[in-house]
């Protein structure tokens, strides 16, 4: 029997331009069926969610999932505060990174793997103003070469 494929439902490119992401860590989600209905038709917003840690456990807030359409009474707030699951072992050694400054966590993408929702959450430290122009002006010059590179072959 194959495996099935990682089918990636949300990404999150912001998280990538305002942080510097250096550890990354695969979450299991708490969720209702209806929000897993809705996932798999691709209806979920990551982009200004947050996590945080409180009394021990890991919560996402502000991720948007929209409620599926047959639904009726058994959806649920779209914006609610959902649990991420994690090791305790995990959490605490990320509750340890927090405490030092800049440190945050950040979604940065949603999918299923063997059929079970996923969250990949990013131990991340905020970028400058400069750090930003950098990225920018890197991405602009690989932009160029390409371009360039792709005329030379026509």
């Amino acid at each position: 029997m194959a495996k099935e494929p990682m089918k990636l439902v949300a990404n999150n490119k912001k998280a990538y331009h305002d942080y510097f992401i250096e550890e990354k860590y695969e979450t299991g989600i708490c969720l209702h069926g209806t929000e897993v209905k809705s996932l798999r038709m691709g209806k979920c917003s990551v982009k200004e969610a947050f996590i945080r840690i409180e009394k021990g456990e890991v919560f996402i807030y502000g991720m948007h999932i929209s409620p599926y359409e047959k639904g009726n009474i058994f959806n649920k707030d779209p914006l609610r505060v959902r649990k991420l699951l994690l090791h305790k072992q995990e959490i605490n050694k990320l509750a340890g990174k927090l405490a030092e400054k800049g440190y945050t966590l950040v979604p940065l993408q949603v999918y299923f793997k063997d059929g079970r929702a996923k969250v990949e959450i990013g131990l991340a430290k905020g970028k400058k103003l400069y750090d930003k122009r950098q990225d920018i002006a890197k991405k602009d010059q690989r932009r160029e070469t390409e371009r360039d590179f792709k005329i030379r072959n026509l």
